[in-house]
């Protein structure tokens, strides 16, 4: 069965998303936890969260991804920036254990000067002191455009990642196709080989979910901008072929393309056809 949904905002509840998702030919989401510049995020309705996990239940929507704010930069030069990526994160997996079982993605971040080799190991040493044994939510690093300082632009900076967090069952990898593809990742001409690359270095089974855009820019431009689906260099075919790969085609996949509700539903009813 085809697992898709694309990015919804929760600021109406967790009810309200299942219920905009399955309105728009949707069965899972992506949220944010919070504002995605940061900041406090409201406190856990519990009534709503009951419903909604009721609801999910009764119609088959599982699997849901929250999204931690972009500016959390957990290899920050500055401490404090680093302290706040780690205390924010780790309040998150807190309000993740109301909906068990499901995934939580981060940017690794941007080295800031300081050279990839400090980034990994600061990322590293943040997720060390966040994650805990008997957490039901596995934390995802982000496959990255590489543009600027960013970390994680290479399959090798992710592996780098994990070989050196503790409680390595509870990662796992989200694979952005524009991302990717901005990375100089050729996934519209050498699929297969891109994603043997990827099994050879990180193991395709930590691939638990994937980020579905089109991209503004050619292979390897390292810019990260998305594009709706068959309007960028990727293109719906190759999308699809990403989608129905016998690696991939089981793992959900969220919509993050520059769309409003409509936009989403005819991009989620085009995949559907196709995937078929």
């Amino acid at each position: 069965m085809l697992r898709i949904g694309c990015h919804l905002s929760a600021s109406k509840g967790y009810l309200h998303m299942a219920k905009e998702a399955l309105s728009i030919g949707a069965n899972t989401f992506q949220f944010f936890t919070r504002n995605p510049r940061g900041g406090t995020a409201k406190a856990m309705d519990e009534a709503d969260v009951a419903a909604f996990r009721d609801f999910a239940a009764e119609n088959g929507i599982g699997v849901i991804l929250a999204h931690a704010p972009y500016t959390l930069n957990g290899c920050s030069a500055e401490a404090s920036i680093r302290e706040f990526a780690a205390r924010t994160m780790l309040d998150d997996l807190h309000r993740m254990e109301y909906t068990p079982g499901n995934l939580y993605n981060f940017h690794p971040g941007s080295h800031v000067k300081q050279g990839v080799e400090t980034g990994i190991e600061l990322i590293a040493q943040m997720l060390n002191s966040i994650l805990w044994q008997d957490m039901h939510t596995t934390v995802l690093l982000e496959t990255m455009a590489g543009k600027g300082s960013e970390v994680g632009g290479s399959f090798e900076e992710l592996r780098a990642i994990i070989d050196r967090v503790a409680l390595q069952d509870k990662l796992g990898v989200c694979l952005d196709t524009c991302h990717v593809s901005d990375a100089g990742y050729d996934i519209v001409n050498d699929l297969d080989g891109v994603l043997t690359r990827f099994d050879n270095i990180v193991g395709l089974e930590r691939i638990k979910a994937v980020h579905i855009n089109d991209s503004k820019n050619p292979l390897g431009a390292r810019k990260d901008r998305h594009e709706k689906i068959g309007q960028g260099t990727i293109g719906t075919e190759a999308i699809v072929r990403l989608m129905t790969h016998p690696a991939l085609r089981d793992k959900p996949f969220y919509l993050e393309t520059p769309n409003e509700l409509d936009g989403y539903a005819a991009e989620i009813a085009l995949l559907k056809e196709k995937w078929s």
